[in-house]
């Protein structure tokens, strides 16, 4: 048995080694962890079924691969994550099992190496480092670039993340600022946003400062309470550990020893963008997400963020990470429509 996958063992029928189709038995030694691995009523294996065409029966802790060898060598893999999350007292979410399934993709290799004492890959293994703690939760990547950007985002400077909607670039982003601020890697929390509305005009806005710019730092607000308990997250709002604040207040100031988020980098102008990155100070980490697809500023005025990633693509110490639909993480729907947008567009350019 092999020592980094003590928890599962498989066999492939040698009948099968040089076939197109093959057949592979797993075998689960915890039964305890089978239900929630299968799913209710085995939703989970029939949506890998589903996304793989291949065919899957269970007897028990046994499990039975039918299909194309490819396809068996991604199902294969995605079975051994999920169960690996489950080892690790983590849940089973329904859009875990289109992750896991984009994890295995470049996994594809010849069924003769499957059952070789090489199964924990480079790439099995950068999944198993890049785990994020929050005091609610731990996360995982969900898409390899994923893993490339908490792996940019520990080790850079400076992260540049473009891409659509639901690819988990803001997200991802706060839950490694609370990570790093838990252990003590940075002392603060800066998170910040331009207050540009997207296409709509929402006029006056009654209430004090922070009640003006709350509007439009929500997302923000909304993933500190989900990996912070809320008396926590106001406590350290309270006590400045973690501020949340327009664009704006940046201007003047130089960060040390801060996680420093700006969201919405494509709303930024050329002036505001650099005033934004050279507040970087001693110790700090610093990430800008947007996606450049909706720039909300006037007409004619070119992002700032589009600038800057052209401007600062040679240096050393700074990381792009362009995300596409096939990262989308929320609602398999999500993907398909940014695609369509994306189909259109292209379109509509060359037309």
């Amino acid at each position: 048995m092999s020592k980094s996958y003590d928890m599962v063992k498989d066999k492939i029928s040698p009948n099968n080694m040089n076939n197109d189709n093959i057949s592979i038995l797993i075998e689960f030694d915890d039964n305890l962890l089978l239900p929630e691995l299968y799913g209710e009523h085995n939703r989970n294996l029939i949506k890998l079924e589903k996304l793989l065409n291949i065919s899957i029966i269970t007897r028990g802790n046994k499990v039975m691969l039918n299909g194309n060898n490819n396809d068996i060598a991604i199902v294969k893999i995605a079975l051994e994550q999920l169960y690996r999350r489950l080892k690790n007292d983590e849940f089973i979410e329904n859009a875990d099992i289109d992750a896991a399934v984009r994890m295995a993709q470049p996994a594809k290799i010849n069924p003769a190496k499957i059952n070789s004492e090489k199964k924990s890959s480079k790439k099995n293994q950068a999944i198993k480092k890049h785990i994020i703690r929050t005091p609610r939760k731990q996360l995982t990547a969900r898409t390899i670039l994923q893993s490339e950007y908490i792996d940019a985002i520990n080790h850079q400077y400076l992260t540049f993340a473009i891409g659509p909607a639901g690819t988990g670039k803001t997200y991802l982003a706060v839950c490694q600022a609370v990570s790093m601020l838990m252990s003590g890697q940075v002392e603060k929390i800066i998170l910040s946003r331009p207050a540009v509305e997207a296409g709509e005009n929402l006029g006056f806005l009654p209430g004090d400062l922070k009640e003006k710019v709350d509007p439009y730092l929500r997302p923000i607000y909304d993933a500190l309470y989900d990996t912070m308990p809320d008396e926590q997250v106001a406590r350290k709002i309270e006590s400045d550990i973690i501020e949340i604040a327009p664009l704006a207040f940046m201007r003047g100031r130089s960060l040390k020893n801060a996680f420093i988020l700006l969201d919405e980098g494509q709303n930024t102008t050329t002036v505001q963008m650099k005033m934004f990155l050279t507040r970087l100070g001693e110790g700090s980490r610093m990430v800008v997400t947007g996606d450049l697809s909706q720039v909300d500023l006037p007409k004619g005025q070119k992002s700032g963020m589009a600038e800057a990633v052209e401007i600062l693509s040679d240096i050393d110490d700074i990381s792009i990470i362009r995300f596409s639909s096939a990262d989308v993480v929320r609602h398999p729907l999500v993907s398909k429509i940014v695609d369509a947008y994306d189909r259109y567009d292209e379109n509509s350019y060359n037309g």
